[in-house]
């Protein structure tokens, strides 16, 4: 298992469109992908928008991505990069 922490840098954090787009992401890869937000003891699927809405993590906040699987050093990368260029939005 390999892990990452990274920050919330898009001003208004892990919305809908942002959600659907890690979903869209992590649904390329096989390894099983965890979003965490430590500070509240909440863990999401990262194929699950609902998941991923109910972390309610808003700019500022950090998460921690967890990734467990065959191409897990790919997956994390991917991740972490959506995350870290604010999705696209800034």
């Amino acid at each position: 298992m390999q892990d990452a922490r990274v920050t919330l840098v898009n001003p208004l954090g892990l919305h809908m469109r942002a959600a659907a787009k890690i979903v869209k992401l992590t649904s390329q890869f096989e390894s099983s992908i965890t979003i965490v937000r430590p500070n509240r003891d909440r863990r999401a699927d990262a194929r699950s928008i609902l998941g991923i809405l109910e972390l309610g993590a808003k700019e500022g906040t950090e998460l921690v991505i967890e990734v467990e699987g065959s191409d897990e050093s790919a997956a994390l990368v991917a991740v972490k990069d959506l995350i870290q260029k604010g999705f696209g939005e800034i």
